[in-house]
């Protein structure tokens, strides 16, 4: 859009502020020249204490008080931020293939992956922190693949995917939250698309009466199914209470369409509420089925079940968060300008029918256009993403429980324009009892004006949002690429990561067996084992030289090198590439590391450390020897 004088629309908002600005630092000299009293000077520096105290600046040299951790959507991957910064720290490949570390290309992680090594990418969508009382541990970090149906577990302590599973029986694992209290014994994730049970192509796949959806929950430390609950209608998010008595999910296709007009048709969809004592009794008394020739136990908590309860609400709702006082759980209406709020006091009386579903809904205000996701503070506000208006709604919770038993109250505190088209948000530690109230992340969809073009495929846009004072202040615009889902934000207190790997570490192990059943000693050894046509060879690495500079193969042969990094020194990480081979690989100080692949070029074929580690890395490089 252009003025008279042809002038773009950008250039006279910020022709605007620059004038604004000129005119307030006018007024500001005025201010000081005038005489001021030692009140005034104690109220200045007071202000200027406390915005100090919550400033985005992270000088060079200092660090974050904070670590965000950020799905990498359909990239596949968990990006680590530091906060307030937001600086991008690292990527932890998960679901995808990522040819730096060499993950999905080395054993180590291809073993991980088990099953569904073969799968190249994935749809990473919700990251969140095992937990102790209601408090992040920093011992794990769950994340689900909506694309391929796997959830996967990472390691803090190394940020590394240690543990990887597919659920069977389920479609699309959307909502994933951990078990809050007592600690993370559990956790729990939704299945969103409908399939029939026994899906094996025999029975009519257009009876659409055959279809559910199931709410999984997980054993967090084997990695194993747990159990399954069948519902009516499916399954968007989830979240768990603080008692350690409920869980919650959304639903926004109560009514089972196969396609949009006949899933929006409802007024009302639901929350489902399952009570987990009630489950696990289920389990133990084997009031169960199994499907598809597995062994995990399938529940039925269709309507009508002592598993469940089902709690109407408007429309289409999306997210489900819970807030850290561990009184309410908040159902975010999506195709409704309303919230509802969900009293877990409730519940109790629900599960003994005392009340009725809807009794159980303290509050439904009215915040704009397209909620989808609810973030808490310390001081009982919460902020809620209005994707159609492209904004952040600061609202007063129990101000909005007030408004609905007939009081007049303004619950409503504040709009704040975020760019553009919000999806999810959090504030620091806000999924947790420690809630600190000083930062909001809002994940925004579309970036459109806010950077420099790049082509068709835009960057999307992360936002800081100071919310320490009493209105919310935009800090930071950060683009970033597909496609940051969702995040949480934890007190760097919280985490405890290693400096340098343990030789004992499980992640190596069993190459460790394989080198002992070689006779093989990693960290003294540089040794070729010829076992018909596979070809083992173990070589260690001391910057800039491997342990070995040549070994020799046949074309054909199946070749598998380990590489033992012994620095010990921070930083000094080796990396193992197979020049036209597709092979390469990260080895850490004092990790174990390897790749199998087929020596199917002849002649001389280089490999070198692809990880600078030293003023002579180039030199760090040695021979395959591929015989015809």
């Amino acid at each position: 859009m252009q003025d008279k004088n042809n002038k773009p629309a950008n250039q006279l908002e910020n022709a605007g502020r620059r004038e604004f600005m000129g005119k307030t630092a006018l007024l500001g000299a005025g201010a000081v020249a005038a005489p001021m009293s030692a009140a005034m000077f104690a109220s200045m520096a007071k202000a200027q204490a406390a915005e100090a105290s919550n400033s985005p600046v992270v000088h060079p040299g200092e660090l974050d008080e904070y670590y965000g951790f950020w799905s990498g959507g359909h990239s596949g991957e968990v990006r680590i931020m530091g906060l307030p910064s937001m600086r991008e720290l690292m990527r932890i490949p998960v679901f995808n293939i990522d040819s730096a570390t060499g993950w999905g290309i080395t054993n180590e992680s291809k073993a991980v992956k088990g099953e569904s090594a073969h799968l190249m990418a994935g749809d990473a969508h919700h990251p969140h922190m095992s937990m102790q009382d209601g408090r992040y541990d920093g011992k794990y970090l769950f994340i689900n693949d909506k694309a391929n149906t796997r959830v996967a577990r990472i390691r803090c302590d190394v940020m590394k995917t240690d543990k990887m599973i597919t659920i069977p029986n389920a479609q699309a694992i959307h909502g994933l939250r951990v078990q809050k209290v007592p600690y993370t014994k559990y956790v729990i994730c939704n299945g969103e698309f409908e399939v029939p049970l026994n899906n094996n192509g025999k029975e009519t796949l257009e009876d659409v009466s055959t279809y559910r959806s199931l709410f999984n929950v997980i054993d967090a430390e084997k990695m194993e199914v747990a159990f399954q609950v069948m519902v009516d209608g499916n399954l968007d998010n989830t979240d768990a209470d603080y008692d350690g008595k409920y869980f919650a999910s959304t639903c926004y296709n109560s009514e089972m369409g196969m396609n949009l007009s006949e899933m929006i048709t409802a007024e009302r969809d639901h929350v489902v509420i399952f009570n987990l004592a009630r489950c696990e009794a289920a389990v133990k008394a084997g009031k169960f089925k199994t499907y598809n020739g597995n062994k995990i136990p399938v529940l039925d908590g269709r309507k009508g079940s002592d598993l469940t309860r089902y709690i109407p609400v408007p429309k289409s709702p999306h997210g489900l968060n819970t807030s850290p006082s561990g009184k309410y759980f908040v159902a975010n209406g999506k195709l409704s300008p309303t919230v509802s709020i969900i009293s877990i006091e409730k519940l109790d009386d629900l599960f003994d029918d005392k009340i009725k579903p809807r009794d159980a809904i303290v509050g439904e205000p009215e915040l704009g256009l397209g909620p989808l996701h609810t973030a808490f503070d310390n001081k009982g506000y919460a902020y809620t993403t209005l994707f159609l208006d492209s904004q952040i709604a600061k609202w007063n919770v129990e101000e909005a429980i007030q408004a609905y038993q007939g009081k007049k109250v303004n619950y409503l505190r504040q709009k704040l324009d975020v760019h553009y088209q919000p999806g999810h948000n959090h504030t620091s530690q806000g999924e947790t009892r420690d809630a600190d109230g000083k930062w909001l992340v809002s994940l925004c969809k579309f970036s459109k004006d806010r950077f420099l073009p790049v082509g068709p495929l835009r960057p999307e846009n992360d936002q800081l949002i100071d919310i320490s004072g009493d209105e919310m202040k935009l800090v930071h615009d950060g683009p970033t690429f597909a496609e940051p889902h969702d995040c949480i934000i934890v007190h760097r207190s919280k985490l405890k990561p290693k400096k340098l790997w343990t030789r004992d570490d499980p992640l190596f192990a069993d190459t460790v067996a394989m080198a002992e059943k070689d006779g093989v000693r990693l960290m003294m050894d540089n040794k070729v084992i010829r076992d018909g046509n596979k070809v083992r060879v173990y070589m260690t690495s001391v910057a800039p030289n491997y342990g070995m500079s040549e070994f020799k193969v046949k074309l054909g042969d199946e070749v598998t090198v380990v590489v033992t990094n012994l620095d010990q020194v921070e930083d000094v990480t080796h990396g193992f590439c197979m020049t036209n081979h597709g092979v390469q690989m990260e080895i850490g100080p004092q990790a174990t590391a390897s790749v199998t692949f087929i020596a199917d070029k002849p002649g001389v074929q280089w490999y070198y450390c692809n990880w600078f580690c030293h003023a002579l890395h180039m030199e760090m490089r040695g021979r395959m020897l591929v015989e015809a």
